[in-house]
């Protein structure tokens, strides 16, 4: 049984691709690997086999295992729903919220959640790989730390550090690590990664040497930009921040791109299509025009995302839109939105009110604390697809009566108006689906391609491993995560 963890000099410097990329490197070697993540902070979530929630970077890491996503490998998910609060979420389940003012308490109140975790699953396996949040370099959040050395030192992990090289300055980022934190986490760290190289890596040779002369950490690798990570599912909305190509000629689907937007990488079965540009509105810029479709997506915070909308004159875009008779899709939090009024009797997502909604669909939608998590079968505009429920609150009124899809078990969902053009539905992940993609595209004159999403995922996950074992070396960290030169402290 062993276990190695990746941390970071930063977010973003790729620890959830690599993780991903060296547990299909593993599992292809024969050993039954399990990720594992402390703490997660996103709104970006994946139903598991035990009903529960997780990060979608570690359900991605499960499909890398070759197994089923388990609330064990997330133990503590935070889920931001205003600057200052987020849904906490522990074992799979929601357990209230967290503001910043009792958040440093209870996060270290949780580390016996998070241990319990990791136990059951490192007893279920042969190899735990665990990614970090962020960076241990924030030494101003070390104290009550559950995501980073405070994990390490907790169960007595190795860790190796990831270094950005693209974002610059990558020496500095890794000698500064050591520079800041203490001795006692300074010894859970025992190499390093350089990570997103481009070019000819023989000319950071000496860069490579002397990180290593000033930190003493043994230089595991350097990993050249991985083509294969554009086919993986981002969990990061940074990646969103990113300007359309009007050059292309292409039907354009677009997606406003709002403050608390979620689960938004089940668009990206859309890219497979060659016939769309999939267009992601950032505030600041309208909704083209020449949109065919517009989508909009799921909301961790749904009333005040609708107030958004209206302030960056969305709202008008979305209606203009509707009159030429173009088609609207709302998903989860989309569709409340498309519903005559939002109600949170409760505070759910912050004091308790009303707000109206955008009218285009005859239903209402009540907020309310039970959240619907579960897998789902269904039969969509005409054909079998598969997804998953993740909300809260009910939604009911005439527009029902025209469900978008009906369940396995013979519930429906949703709604769509009387002339076909506005759907919405709770269900999570349909694009991945060839079949409703092409019944969706090709009411806008498309004949969809066909792609299986997921066979091209598990394909680009083969790649990534493939390429980590020509630039990593694998086998020291194998015999790291196998040591028992970590103690626990």
């Amino acid at each position: 049984m062993g276990t190695l963890m990746l941390q970071g000099t930063g977010s973003d410097v790729g620890k959830s691709v690599l993780v991903a990329g060296l547990c299909r490197l593993f599992t292809n070697r024969g050993l039954k690997v399990r990720p594992f993540k402390p703490q997660n902070m996103s709104n970006n979530a994946a139903v598991t086999v035990d009903g529960g929630e997780i990060g979608r970077a570690q359900a991605l890491q499960a499909l890398a295992c070759r197994t089923d996503p388990h609330s064990d490998m997330n133990p503590v998910l935070l889920k931001p729903q205003a600057d200052r609060t987020s849904q906490l979420i522990v074992h799979g389940k929601v357990r209230g919220t967290l503001g910043s003012g009792n958040f440093r308490a209870a996060r270290g109140a949780l580390l016996g959640k998070v241990m319990e975790s990791y136990a059951r699953l490192k007893d279920s396996c042969d190899l735990v790989i665990v990614e970090g949040a962020g960076s241990p370099a924030e030494i101003n959040l070390r104290a009550g730390d559950i995501a980073n050395m405070g994990f390490a030192r907790a169960a007595g992990v190795p860790v190796v550090l990831v270094g950005d090289i693209d974002r610059g300055g990558v020496i500095a980022s890794l000698v500064g690590t050591q520079a800041v934190i203490d001795a006692g986490d300074n010894a859970m760290i025992h190499g390093f990664l350089i990570n997103k190289f481009r070019g000819d890596a023989a000319l950071f040779a000496d860069g490579y040497h002397a990180i290593e002369r000033h930190t003493g950490w043994q230089g595991l690798g350097v990993i050249p930009w991985l083509p294969g990570a554009s086919r993986l599912p981002s969990e990061d909305a940074v990646v969103l921040e990113r300007p359309r190509d009007s050059s292309i000629s292409r039907k354009i689907i677009a997606c406003p791109v709002l403050p608390r937007i979620s689960n938004f990488d089940e668009l990206d079965p859309l890219k497979l299509e060659p016939g769309v540009e999939l267009a992601m509105v950032v505030p600041g810029h309208p909704i083209p025009g020449d949109a065919s479709v517009i989508v909009l997506p799921g909301s961790k915070a749904t009333m005040a995302d609708l107030a958004f909308m209206r302030e960056q004159g969305w709202e008008i875009d979305l209606l203009s839109h509707h009159r030429r008779g173009g088609l609207i899709v709302g998903i989860c939090g989309g569709y409340q939105m498309l519903g005559q009024t939002i109600t949170d009797p409760h505070g759910i997502e912050g004091p308790p009110g009303e707000i109206t909604g955008l009218g285009l669909l005859n239903v209402q939608t009540v907020l309310s604390p039970g959240k619907a998590l579960r897998q789902i079968d269904a039969t969509a505009l005409g054909v079998q697809t598969t997804g998953y429920e993740m909300h809260m609150g009910q939604t009911c009124g005439a527009g029902t009566d025209r469900p978008f899809a009906v369940l396995e078990d013979g519930r429906t969902d949703g709604a769509i108006n009387a002339n076909g053009t506005v759907m919405g539905t709770y269900l999570h992940g349909l694009f991945a689906s060839a079949d409703l993609r092409n019944a969706l595209l090709s009411r806008i004159g498309i004949s969809g391609g066909g792609q299986d999403y997921h066979a091209g995922v598990d394909a680009a996950l083969d790649e990534i491993a493939a390429q980590l074992d020509n630039y990593v070396d694998a086998d020291t960290l194998l015999d790291l995560a196998l040591s028992n030169t970590a103690a626990a402290t």
